[in-house]
């Protein structure tokens, strides 16, 4: 349902590569709510996505390619956006998370370092990334914001999310620490949301991640939360209702982050009397 939420609001949408993708869905209900932006992908991501697609469904957004790893790329792409809408933005998604050692099926405990380190700088630090392009830049508008993806696995342990576990404990870092920066000397706020297991591109390439999810299911008192709802929590951090939310991890996953046990898991367990 549309309330103008972000009316005269404009942004940059980071990572929308397919429908399955959140990034695509907080684009559709940013879009709906009255928000105008440009969307970016790594120039490989959108050759292999659909992005122009999303591009038309929302009143031919621009296309910028970026690679959230190069500060030459992101110079480029926060010019041109603010070239394109005559001066600042309002918020930024940052929805990026690739991990080598996931997609070449390396063990944890034999992990390769190479990949390891691009792990950590397209997930996490292209967070960082981003955020000290618009602090130089002064990108943003007072009381913007900035939301980044995460997941459980920063806090808890999940064996097979392999090092993205450590990748999303660095963002939930820069979180904090470039949140604290930033409003403190330009009152824009940086926040990310722990999701429930979604399924996206991304997240099935993670071994067993079929069963991630039925587990979360089973889990969480209200169900797992679906990439249309987690665009719902977005757009509020997006809008004017937040304007003192920053440097959180906000969980969005159905209450599972706060359940010891749920009756469903113990049933699996009882024993027939």
């Amino acid at each position: 349902m549309a309330n103008n939420l972000l009316e005269g609001k404009k942004g940059i949408i980071f990572g929308a590569l397919n429908d399955m993708s959140i990034a695509w869905k907080v684009a559709e209900q940013a879009y709906d709510q009255g928000a105008e932006f440009v969307l970016t992908n790594a120039p490989i991501a959108m050759r292999m996505g659909e992005i122009n697609n999303l591009a038309e469904k929302c009143g031919d957004a621009p296309v910028i390619a970026a690679d959230a790893t190069s500060d030459d790329d992101l110079a480029n792409l926060f010019d041109k956006t603010a070239e394109h809408f005559g001066g600042k933005i309002d918020f930024v998604l940052h929805s990026i998370g690739m991990s080598p050692n996931v997609r070449k099926g390396k063990h944890y405990t034999a992990t390769n370092y190479d990949f390891y380190h691009k792990t950590m700088d397209i997930s996490a630090m292209s967070l960082h990334r981003v955020l000290k392009t618009a602090f130089e830049k002064d990108a943003i508008n007072e009381w913007g914001s900035v939301v980044a993806l995460s997941y459980i696995a920063a806090q808890r342990v999940f064996p097979d999310y392999n090092d993205m576990a450590d990748a999303k404990s660095l963002l939930e870092s820069i979180t904090r620490s470039f949140g604290y920066h930033y409003g403190a000397k330009r009152k824009v706020r940086i926040n990310t949301i722990s999701q429930s297991p979604t399924v996206t591109t991304a997240g099935s390439g993670v071994k067993g991640f079929d069963e991630f999810v039925a587990y979360a299911e089973s889990m969480s008192p209200l169900g797992n939360a679906g990439a249309k709802e987690c665009a719902d929590y977005v757009i509020s951090l997006f809008s004017d209702l937040t304007r003192y939310v920053t440097m959180q991890n906000l969980f969005h996953d159905g209450g599972f982050s706060f359940t010891g046990v749920s009756e469903e898991v113990i049933s699996k367990f009882a024993k027939d009397e």
